[in-house]
């Protein structure tokens, strides 16, 4: 014979000769020589060394183990004196009953949708987070959701978790904020043949995210070509010479284009601007030609105005000199000054008249 002690929290089950007797629990016991205990603690999950299904014949044994059954596409949260432990996947599991407070909740994975009470914070565990599908959608956006690519309901903003199963859930996202779209150095050509580049933007919202997503692929892209086609048949309709004159109607003209297309993509047009207009190198060249010839002509205009406006000025003052002698001397001293203001010493004879003199003065000799 010999003596056997199981300790508070152990248990033991005998065997004899590799046959499993009995489970004997805390105290001394005496058993025969060709029989062997394994003890177990009581803390931790049950793994039998020969057939479960052996051992459960004994009632005993069987009454002090739970019995917990996780079929195909379940899953088994355990939790441990109100704290969670682990989970559990497909199978069969066996824990020692009474030392240990623990909770079972059982979670149906084969749906999409995560229904069961389970705490937040355990969703960043890593023991159930690869369970578990994240999507993200920010404040500003709206998503669609795809369930084995079938759409199934608009997602506003917030996270979203479903199970990891054999369905295919897929989002898609589109920002509903004011967004702007631009045309960079687009090349166009006018109704007379030349060529320019126009920098266009445009403003718009997302207003339809089903039709947007759904109904169109790349909508984005396709706004993009409706404004293109509708700045270049605007431009090719006027010369170059109208469509600078016209320039401030582009953005309207496009808008009003622009507009009627954008319902179909789910998308409405807030407003249009033209940036710049640039002309080629050699265009540049002709139009700073032109505007220097323009220039110039009106620079005659004005001279020829000028001189007429003179000489009418210097005919009105000899017609008024030659009836008021007053005013004829009057212009003699006007004479006399800006002459001394140029000459340092002038010497005139008493004889003659001096506006006479003076002008013989300063004649050029011949």
């Amino acid at each position: 014979m010999k003596r056997i002690r199981i300790n508070t929290g152990k248990v033991g089950l005998v065997f004899k000769n590799g046959d499993y007797q009995k489970v004997i629990t805390q105290g001394t016991h005496w058993l025969f020589l060709n029989q062997n205990v394994i003890v177990y603690d009581l803390t931790k999950e049950f793994y039998a060394s020969v057939a479960n299904e052996i051992l459960l014949k004994d009632k005993v044994l069987a009454d002090m183990l739970e019995i917990v059954e996780v079929k195909d596409n379940e899953l088994v949260l355990v939790y441990e004196n109100s704290n969670f432990k682990n989970v559990l996947q497909s199978g069969r599991y066996f824990y020692w009953k009474g030392f240990v407070d623990r909770v079972f909740q059982k979670v149906d994975r084969s749906k999409i949708y995560i229904t069961e009470n389970i705490e937040k914070a355990l969703f960043s565990n890593y023991e159930l987070s690869k369970y578990i599908r994240v999507f993200e959608v920010a404040a500003y956006e709206k998503a669609v959701l795809l369930v084995d690519d079938v759409y199934t309901k608009t997602l506003t903003g917030g996270t979203y978790r479903f199970w990891r199963n054999d369905t295919t859930i897929k989002i898609a996202k589109a920002d509903m904020r004011q967004l702007q779209l631009e045309i960079a150095g687009q090349e166009l050509l006018t109704k007379d043949k030349a060529t320019l580049r126009i920098n266009f933007y445009t403003q718009y919202k997302v207003v339809d995210i089903e039709k947007a997503l759904l109904g169109n692929k790349d909508y984005e892209k396709q706004l993009y070509i409706l404004m293109q086609l509708a700045l270049r048949t605007y431009v090719g309709g006027y010369t170059l010479d109208e469509l600078l004159e016209k320039k401030e109607n582009i953005a309207t003209a496009v808008f009003d284009q622009v507009s009627k297309n954008t319902a179909q993509l789910g998308v409405q047009v807030l407003n249009c601007g033209i940036r710049d207009v640039i002309l080629t190198g050699e265009m540049k060249e002709i139009m700073n030609q032109v505007l220097v010839a323009q220039k110039r002509a009106q620079a005659n205009i004005i001279t020829r105005r000028e001189e007429t406006a003179s000489t009418r000025s210097l005919l009105n003052t000899a017609k008024l000199m030659e009836d008021n002698e007053m005013l004829f001397k009057l212009k003699e001293m006007e004479y006399v000054e800006k002459i001394a203001d140029k000459i340092g010493e002038i010497t005139v004879s008493g004889n003659g008249n001096m506006v006479k003199q003076l002008k013989e003065i300063f004649a050029v000799n011949k």
